[in-house]
């Protein structure tokens, strides 16, 4: 009696993959660093963001293996909900009593032991969606009320629920993930130039009617000038990163972390990281971003689906824009942004999210792809997507 062929086993990729463990292990190690100090004089427990950081960082895991075991394919039936669910999500986090505030902003929802950041569910849910919903309208792209209209309304309504927070940085995350997925599925160039001239006038007066963001676009033109007030945490953050030199002043031994950089354990580690590994160690961290890119961006290429694609070319762009956001605001190139640094910066759900969206690209780079059954290379039919 014949006996069939054992199952391939599926390969995912070991550069993307070591990739990812090295920038969250890296981020382990420079959140202790950065928060100990904070941590034992405002909690008495060095390691309390930590062993927070940690949890995350096993749950990251699962959520990576989990993504990795479903398959990308399988995504698409979850557009929808997933798109629900972070709507609903973003509106409790709005409702006073619901949503939990901190530093002027309600962008967290409080459960017995940890928090949950909507907005990083948001930008998952939006990008599956999206990906979906271009791969889905593929012949009609092109088409200005089938393939661009309508997404670009439903952005507009997760826009508004971030700066209802206020979250600026989610928001330009959302849009950013509109304009590269509407160019890589083919719409009319003139269409996105023409959208960006409209509302151009519009983030004019979000800024200028908003004492906080004109605070931080002095802040960026000339920190040095407001060097005691609006400016001071990105002098802090310059002196931090020019301080380290080639080599830092070594792992521990930073100094702006001891109460004179705010948030230097958040959006702001990168400055840290330079303090204390210099440019060797800054250079270590774009070299592995640089790899998720090339790796991410090399398995969406090979997906063969429209929907797989997309799906990776968005995940790999979120991940490089959102490093280079982060690394441009801590060396005063940006105005400050509140984007955390991708599997670095302490937080929670950012991590999460962020492992789990690793997961989907190792998925991608699986010599099956992901699926339970071959599909025929270069198909764009979303009945087998679904399938």
């Amino acid at each position: 009696m014949k006996t069939s062929p054992p199952a391939a086993p599926v390969r995912f990729d070991p550069i993307l993959l070591c990739a990812v463990l090295a920038l969250v292990t890296l981020g382990l190690v420079m959140t202790y660093s950065a928060s100990a100090v904070l941590a034992q004089d405002k909690l008495g427990d060095s390691l309390y963001f930590l062993k927070r950081q940690l949890v995350a960082a096993g749950l990251g895991v699962v959520a990576m293996a989990v993504m990795m075991k479903l398959g990308w394919r399988r995504l698409a039936r979850l557009a929808y909900p997933l798109l629900i669910v972070a709507i609903v999500l973003m509106v409790l986090v709005a409702i006073p009593g619901i949503g939990t505030t901190a530093g002027g902003a309600r962008r967290w929802i409080r459960v017995p032991g940890f928090s949950i950041q909507p907005a990083e569910i948001a930008k998952f849910a939006w990008l599956v969606y999206l990906s979906y919903s271009l791969a889905k309208k593929r012949e009609k792209v092109a088409t200005f009320s089938i393939g661009f209209l309508p997404h670009l309304a439903l952005c507009g309504i997760l826009v508004f629920l971030c700066m209802l927070q206020p979250d600026f940085g989610s928001s330009v995350l959302l849009v950013f993930m509109l304009f590269v997925l509407l160019f890589a599925a083919g719409t009319k160039l003139s269409y996105l130039v023409g959208s960006v001239l409209l509302a151009l006038p519009l983030a004019l007066v979000a800024i200028s009617t908003s004492p906080y963001r004109m605070k931080r676009i002095l802040a960026f033109m000339d920190p040095w000038a407001h060097r005691h007030d609006v400016g001071y945490q990105v002098v802090e953050s310059l002196m931090s990163i020019g301080s380290g030199g080639i080599t830092g002043l070594g792992l521990g031994d930073g100094r702006q972390k001891l109460f004179f950089l705010p948030e230097a354990h958040t959006d702001f580690i990168f400055s840290i990281l330079g303090e204390e590994l210099g440019l060797i160690g800054v250079g270590l961290l774009v070299s592995l971003y640089a790899v998720v890119l090339w790796r991410g961006i090399r398995a969406s290429l090979a997906a063969g689906e429209t929907f797989g694609t997309y799906l990776g070319l968005g995940i790999s762009s979120i991940i490089a824009f959102q490093a280079t956001v982060n690394m441009c605001v801590a060396m005063g190139l940006l105005p400050t942004k509140g984007l955390t640094l991708p599997f670095v910066s302490y937080g929670g759900t950012s991590l999460v999210v962020l492992m789990g969206s690793a997961g989907v690209l190792l998925s991608l780079s699986a010599n099956t792809q992901g699926a339970s059954r071959p599909v025929r290379a270069g198909t764009t039919d979303l009945r087998e997507v679904t399938a």
